[in-house]
């Protein structure tokens, strides 16, 4: 016998003796005590129930909407804030480096202009000192003959 045999023969002889116990107790008679039968539902019993029926597995589909509505609306407003966290903070990094560019540019052209205006005085005054030693009686001209 292989060993898949000796598994459902147990099976098998209690599935027999059960069918011969369910036909027996169905040939039996009903005691004689006559109680009511108990009734089927009648069909307008069956239409409330399952009017009732309907009711409670919309409730709970209703329920189960708006628990998903909720959910994702959280979602959604999590994203927004997130993503204008997001874009304030990329504008205030963008601001600040536009700030930055600017100040330099700013110094670099007061630089420029300090540097002008002192090479243009520089100039004016060699100039001056120049014409002055060629002029009988200033303190130029007094220095250049000694």
């Amino acid at each position: 016998m292989t060993t898949s045999f000796i598994r459902t023969m147990p099976v098998v002889l209690a599935l027999a003796l059960a069918s011969i116990g369910v036909s027996a107790v169905a040939q039996t008679t009903a005691p004689a005590t006559a109680t009511p039968a108990t009734a089927q539902p009648s069909t307008t019993e069956k239409v409330k129930e399952a009017g009732k029926d309907a009711v409670n597995a919309t409730e709970r589909g209703a329920e189960k909407a708006y628990d998903a509505t909720k959910r994702t609306t959280k979602k959604a407003v999590n994203a927004t804030e997130n993503g204008t966290k997001k874009a304030w903070n990329a504008t205030k990094r963008t601001t600040k480096k536009a700030t930055n560019a600017t100040k330099n540019a700013a110094a670099k052209t007061g630089e420029v202009v300090e540097n002008a205006g002192h090479k243009t005085a520089d100039g004016m005054r060699s100039t001056g000192k120049a014409i002055g030693e060629k002029i009988p009686g200033t303190a130029e001209n007094e220095a250049a003959k000694k």
